[in-house]
């Protein structure tokens, strides 16, 4: 039942998943850290087959560490994005495929704005305000992308159809995280087996730093 979010606002990314590492019907441990930092700037939080998200995560955290240190710069957000997505669609094309799918975040240093991907096990990559994965995801994008209808005060047979996201590209970090807690919210209410911890980590442009709803 692993569960990840992510969402842009003014500045920054904010990414969350569950820490709760676990295998058929046994919990083993609640303390994992599924969001692997790439960089200064870059963060990937990775769900799917225990072994294939560990192995890729660490293979894909080691070249990006790599070809910083060969070309005395770091990947863009959308570079990284690019070549993660490159490396999943060739491992699917070989008989050792991994099983993972992933949000990167980051900040882009040469553009100054927030960067989010969304990438599922079969290579596909899309640039996204935000994203989601694992069973909460079935409750938190249609949380993200829900219209309100704002009722006119003073008139209460007759309403304005004013269109409001819960998610608003414009958003200050608090609100970010106030969203952020509305989608785990609705996930422990709504989902049978909901993960009882998560790990949320932003990234803006003073680098990548962890938080605590």
């Amino acid at each position: 039942m692993e569960t990840s979010f992510a969402l842009t606002g003014k500045g920054y990314v904010i990414v969350a998943a569950d820490t709760t590492a676990a295998r058929s019907i046994v919990k083993m441990k609640d303390d994992q850290d599924k969001i692997k930092e790439l960089g200064s700037h870059l963060l990937m939080a990775y769900s799917g087959e225990p072994g294939d998200t560990i192995q890729f995560a660490e293979y894909v955290e080691r070249n990006i560490r790599l070809y910083q240190i060969r070309n005395l710069y770091p990947l863009r957000p959308s570079a990284a994005a690019s070549w993660i997505r490159r490396s999943l669609a060739e491992s699917l094309r070989s008989r050792n495929a991994y099983t993972v799918n992933l949000l990167i975040g980051g900040y882009d240093l040469a553009d100054h704005k927030p960067t989010l991907y969304w990438i599922d096990y079969l290579g596909t990559v899309v640039e996204v305000p935000f994203a989601a994965h694992g069973y909460g995801s079935y409750f938190a994008l249609s949380l993200l992308d829900r219209w309100a209808i704002a009722l006119t005060r003073g008139r209460p047979r007759r309403h304005t159809d004013i269109l409001l996201r819960y998610h608003n590209p414009e958003a200050t970090l608090e609100e970010g995280l106030a969203t952020l807690k509305r989608c785990i919210n609705e996930v422990s209410k709504r989902l049978i087996v909901s993960p009882d911890r998560y790990k949320v980590k932003v990234v803006d442009k003073d680098g990548v730093r962890e938080v605590e709803l």
